[in-house]
This record gives C-alpha cells, sequence and structure tokens, in this order.
C-alpha cells in the first residue's frame, strides 16, 4: 500500500552502497512517493570512499528509480527531517542484533521529534547479511565484491586495485 503524497528518509554513511542498502531502497521507493538517501558526513569518521564520490555511487544506483534524492547532511537525521519537514525515517533491520542499537535510536529520536516516526525494513534472506564495513574487509583481503554491491560500485573497488 502507498502512502500518499509521502516523502521519507533513508539514512547513512554508504561506504559503499550494498545490495542491502539497495534492497531498502527499492521497496520503500514503491511504498512512498519519494525517498531521500541522506548521506551522513561525520568528522569523526574516516570513510573509504570519499563524500562526492558516496553522492555519485549512490546517484548512479538509484538512477533507475524515478522518486530518489540523494543529498548529504551533517548532524542529528532528527534536525535534518524536521528542516525538510519529513516525517518518516526509514532503518533497516538485518539481524536481531540490529535491533537493540536502532530501539536505542527510536527512543532517543522520538524524545527529540515525536512527530518522526520510524518505518522498519528487513532485506531479503540474500542480503541480510551484507553489509558496508563487511564488503570493505573482504575487499581489503582481495576477495571480489561484486556479489554484494551495486555494478557501478564494483567497478570502481576494481578501480582501487
Amino acid at each position: 500500500m502507498k502512502a500518499s503524497n509521502r516523502t521519507a528518509i533513508y539514512a547513512g554513511t554508504f561506504d559503499p552502497i550494498t545490495n542491502g542498502h539497495m534492497d531498502l531502497i527499492e521497496r520503500a521507493s514503491v511504498m512512498f512517493d519519494g525517498v531521500i538517501i541522506a548521506i551522513g558526513v561525520n568528522g569523526k569518521k574516516t570513510p573509504m570512499f570519499d563524500t562526492l564520490k558516496r553522492v555519485e555511487m549512490v546517484s548512479e544506483a538509484t538512477r533507475h528509480l524515478g522518486n530518489i534524492t540523494v543529498a548529504t547532511f551533517e548532524g542529528l537525521l532528527v534536525n535534518y527531517a524536521a528542516k525538510l519537514n519529513i516525517d518518516v525515517v526509514i532503518r533497516g533491520l538485518r539481524m536481531y542484533s540490529d535491533f537493540e542499537y536502532e530501539f536505542q535510536m527510536v527512543k532517543i529520536n522520538r524524545a527529540l521529534n515525536p512527530d518522526i516516526e520510524t518505518v522498519f525494513l528487513m532485506p531479503k534472506a540474500e542480503n541480510e547479511f551484507i553489509s558496508s564495513s563487511a564488503v570493505k574487509e573482504l575487499w581489503s583481503h582481495g576477495t571480489d565484491v561484486s556479489q554484494f554491491v551495486p555494478k557501478n560500485v564494483a567497478d570502481d573497488f576494481r578501480r582501487l586495485k
């Protein structure tokens, strides 16, 4: 069932975007009129790919979807969502172990802004074990990661060698 005139935000570092992310993005694009993929910029983290490259990778990977916008943000997601007048945040749950952290984040976000709802999506079984961290770890050991990431991202990894 599609929500009426609703835009949601799906935030993360997307370093890199994976097939698990894509699974959630594609399903969210059907559920909502628009989805903003919000790439977090955090000076305390040292991503493998810089912000511009991550925006490029996500934009290319989601090009086939007509209602996706890719943006960057700094600071708290609830503040960014409120600034855009968006009241739905999408989060992914891969494993049961993700639940505790995500539950804590929902509670904090509700305390900061009770108008923002969190919608949890679970990836398909073949994507539930994929994480950006795992992809980077595999790649660091010389493993071909093309089965875990969109084609354009796999091409970017090949160029890094």
